[in-house]
C-alpha cells in the first residue's frame, strides 16, 4: 500500500510538472492534395490536438489571447486564407465571462492559391499557431507552434476541387480588440449592485444640500399651480423634469466612458494628471462650501435656458430640468466627481449606471412629491441647518481632496504627503467639522444662542470619535479598511515593500530577476504582485489580506517579490509591459506564481476578501511531499 502510494504522490508530481510546461497542444499539417499543378488550389488542414482539460481559444475571443494561424513566405503560393472552426462558446472562470474555445481537437484550414508559374519540384509549408491554453483553474502565457508538410508541383497532377465543410468562417485578421484581464473576482463582480445602491444613495443626500434643498417647493409648485393644467398634465411635467435631470448626469457618465475608453480607464486611478485636477476640483468646492467664494453658473447660461424653459411644452419642461442641475452643481458637484472617480476605474457601463442611479435618487423626491403635493407642507423649511450641512461638506471635501494629492504624491514617488502627515490633515479637519458642530468653531450657521438638539450632538460626536480613531494610525496601527485610503507606512513597519508589519515577510522592489534566482537558490517558488503606489485595492490587500496569520504563513514558502507599474519611472514602464505581455492585462493588483525558469504556476486577478480563496491559490505553489514508503 505505502508503495502504491508513493507511485500515485509521483504520478502527481509528474502532472504538475507537466501541467507547467505550455505543450499541451500538438501540431500537425497535412496538405490536401500532396500534389498539385501551379495555378490551382491546395487545402492545408493545420490540426491541433489539445490534452484532456485543457482548451484554446479562437481567433476572435474578446477575452482571452486569441489564436493566431499564419503560413510562412514561400516560393509557390500567391494567396493564402484561413478558415476557422465554430468555437463551443460558454463561460470561463479564468475571466469570468464568456469565452470561444475549441477542446480535445480543432482544425483550421488554410486554402493555398498557388502561382501560374510555380516551379516545379517539392516545397516546404509552414504553418504558426500563437495562441494561449487554459485549464479551469490556470492559464499558460501564450507559445508559437509550427508544423511542415511537404507539397509537390507537378504540371501532370490534377487540379482538385475541394469544398469548404459547412460552419467554417473565414479569419481576415479583424478581430475585437482584446479586453484586459478581469480586475476582480466574481465577488467583486457581484458588487455592481451595491455600487448602483451607494450611487442612488448619493442622489438622495445631495437633496439636502443648501443648492438642492430650498429649490424643492419652488419647482413643486410650479408644475402643480400650472394654469390651465389637469393633475394628470401637472405630474407628467414633473415626470419629464425628473428625465432631465437624468439625462443630464447620465450624459456625464457617457462621456467619460467615451472619452477614457474601457482599457484606457484601468490605471485611471494612478494617472497624475487626473487625480491632480481632481484634488484642484475638490479644493475648490471645499472652500466655496467653506464660505470662501460662490460658485455660480454663469446668469447669462441659466437666463437663457429660463426663458426656453416658460414657453412649456415637452421641451420646455426638460429644459427647465437641465436648468435645475446646472444651478444645483454648485453642492452636487462633489458627488458627481467622487462617483465618476469610483466607476471610471471599473471601466465598462460603471460611469453610465452610475450616474443613471445617481440621478435617479437626485430626482426621486421631485417625483413623489408630485405625486403626492400635499407632502409639501410637512417638509422642513430651509435654514440654519442647510447652512451646518454646507459647513460640514466643506470639511468632508477638503479630506477626500487628500486621498488624490496623496496618490499624485505615491505616483510621483516625492514622499511630501507621508502616511503621518496625511493622517494629521484627516484628524485635524474631521475634528473641526466635530467642534464646529458641538458650537466651539463659529462659522456660517451656528450663532452663540443656538440651541443644540440631540441630532447635532450626536454627530458632532461621531466626528471627533472618527478623528480620535485614526490618531493610532500616524504610529504604526492598523485602520482596517482605512489602510486602502491611507498612504503605506514607511521604513521597517511599511505594509508593502519591505517588511510586512506584523508578518515578518520581507517583499523585493522591482527586482523580478534577483528573485527568480534566489528562488532557484532555496528551492522555492516566486510569488509575483504586480502593484500600484497608488492602488487602493493593492493597499487593501497588503494591509488586510497579507497579514491575516494563515495567509502570511503561506507566504512564508515564496520568495516575495512586488512589480510596480503606475510609476513615472522606466521600472513601471518594464513591470506594466511584462505584465501585459505574459497575462494580457495591466490590471493591479494581480498576481501569479512563478517556477524559477518563469513559467506560470498560476495567477490570481484583482482584489478578494475571501481568504480562503486566496489561500487556496497560493497553496496551488506549495511543495508537494511523496507519501513515504
Amino acid at each position: 500500500m505505502k508503495l502504491a502510494a508513493t507511485l500515485v504522490a509521483l504520478l502527481s508530481l509528474g502532472g504538475a510538472a507537466q501541467a507547467q510546461k505550455p505543450d499541451q497542444v500538438k501540431w500537425s499539417l497535412t496538405l490536401e492534395p500532396a500534389a498539385a499543378p501551379p495555378g490551382s488550389r491546395v487545402l492545408a488542414h493545420f490540426q491541433g490536438k489539445i490534452d484532456p482539460g485543457w482548451h484554446v481559444y479562437s481567433m476572435t475571443t474578446a477575452a482571452a489571447i486569441p489564436t493566431t494561424v499564419k503560413v510562412a513566405p514561400n516560393a509557390v503560393s500567391e494567396r493564402v486564407r484561413v478558415f476557422a472552426p465554430p468555437p463551443r462558446r460558454a463561460f470561463d472562470k479564468n475571466f469570468n465571462e464568456e469565452t470561444e474555445t475549441y477542446e480535445d481537437q480543432v482544425d483550421f484550414l488554410i486554402e493555398l492559391e498557388l502561382k501560374k508559374d510555380a516551379p516545379a519540384g517539392p516545397v516546404e509549408i509552414a504553418a504558426e499557431a500563437r495562441y494561449q491554453t487554459c485549464n479551469d483553474r490556470l492559464c499558460i502565457p501564450p507559445v508559437r507552434r509550427t508544423a511542415r508538410a511537404t507539397l509537390t508541383i507537378d504540371a501532370a497532377a490534377p487540379a482538385a476541387t475541394i469544398p469548404m465543410p459547412a460552419g467554417y468562417a473565414e479569419f481576415t485578421g479583424v478581430r475585437k480588440a482584446a479586453a484586459p484581464a478581469p480586475t476582480s473576482t466574481p465577488a467583486a463582480a457581484q458588487g455592481f449592485g451595491a455600487f448602483l445602491l451607494v450611487a442612488f444613495g448619493f442622489g438622495l443626500a445631495a437633496i439636502f444640500t443648501p443648492c438642492v434643498f430650498p429649490m424643492i417647493p419652488i419647482t413643486m409648485s410650479y408644475f402643480l399651480n400650472r394654469q390651465s393644467a389637469s393633475r394628470r398634465e401637472s405630474v407628467f411635467h414633473a415626470t419629464l423634469f425628473c428625465v432631465g435631470i437624468v439625462v443630464l448626469f447620465s450624459g456625464l457618465g457617457v462621456l467619460a466612458t467615451a472619452m477614457l475608453g474601457p482599457f484606457g480607464v484601468v490605471q485611471l486611478g494612478s494617472n497624475i494628471w487626473v487625480n491632480g485636477f481632481i484634488a484642484l476640483v475638490f479644493l475648490v468646492f471645499g472652500l466655496s462650501l467653506l464660505g470662501a467664494f460662490e460658485i455660480t453658473i454663469p446668469s447669462s447660461i441659466l437666463t437663457r435656458l429660463d426663458r426656453a424653459s416658460q414657453k412649456g411644452g415637452t421641451v420646455g419642461t426638460l429644459l427647465m430640468g437641465l436648468t435645475f442641475s446646472l444651478a444645483s452643481f454648485a453642492c452636487v458637484g462633489p458627488f458627481v466627481g467622487t462617483l465618476l472617480a469610483a466607476s471610471v476605474q471599473s471601466g465598462g457601463l460603471r460611469p453610465l449606471a452610475g450616474m443613471v442611479a445617481f440621478a435617479s435618487g437626485l430626482a426621486l423626491p421631485f417625483f413623489l412629491l408630485a405625486l403626492f403635493p400635499s407632502y409639501l407642507q410637512r417638509m422642513p423649511k430651509s435654514g440654519g441647518w442647510l447652512a451646518r450641512v454646507k459647513v460640514v461638506m466643506g470639511f468632508v471635501i477638503l479630506a477626500a481632496m487628500f486621498k488624490y494629492l496623496a496618490s499624485v504624491d505615491q505616483v510621483l514617488q516625492w514622499n511630501v504627503l507621508t502616511r503621518e502627515r496625511f493622517l494629521a490633515a484627516w484628524i485635524v479637519l474631521f475634528a473641526m467639522a466635530g467642534l464646529y458642530l458641538l458650537g466651539f468653531l463659529r462659522l456660517e450657521g451656528i450663532s452663540r444662542d443656538d440651541t443644540m438638539g440631540l441630532g447635532r450632538l450626536l454627530t458632532g460626536m461621531a466626528f471627533l470619535i472618527f478623528s480620535i480613531s485614526l490618531a493610532p494610525g500616524m504610529f504604526g496601527g492598523r485602520l482596517g479598511d482605512l489602510d486602502a485610503y491611507v498612504p503605506q507606512a514607511s521604513g521597517p513597519s511599511a505594509l508593502g515593500g519591505g517588511a510586512s508589519a506584523g508578518s515578518g515577510l520581507v517583499w523585493m522592489k522591482n527586482q523580478l530577476p534577483e528573485a527568480l534566482t534566489k528562488a532557484r537558490a532555496e528551492g522555492k517558488l516566486v510569488l509575483v504582485n504586480f502593484t500600484g503606489y497608488a492602488c487602493t485595492n493593492c493597499h487593501w490587500m497588503k494591509a488586510n489580506m497579507f497579514t491575516r496569520p494563515e495567509i502570511a504563513a503561506a507566504l512564508q514558502s515564496f520568495v516575495l517579490v512586488e512589480l510596480y507599474t503606475d510609476g513615472t519611472d522606466e521600472a513601471s514602464r518594464r513591470n506594466q509591459d511584462l505584465e501585459q505581455s505574459r497575462f494580457n492585462t495591466i490590471a493591479i493588483p494581480y498576481y501569479a506564481i512563478l517556477d524559477p525558469d518563469e513559467r506560470v504556476v498560476a495567477s490570481f486577478p484583482g482584489l478578494t476578501t475571501d481568504s480562503k480563496e486566496y489561500l487556496a491559490f497560493l497553496q496551488k505553489g506549495a511543495p508537494q511531499k511523496p507519501a513515504a514508503l
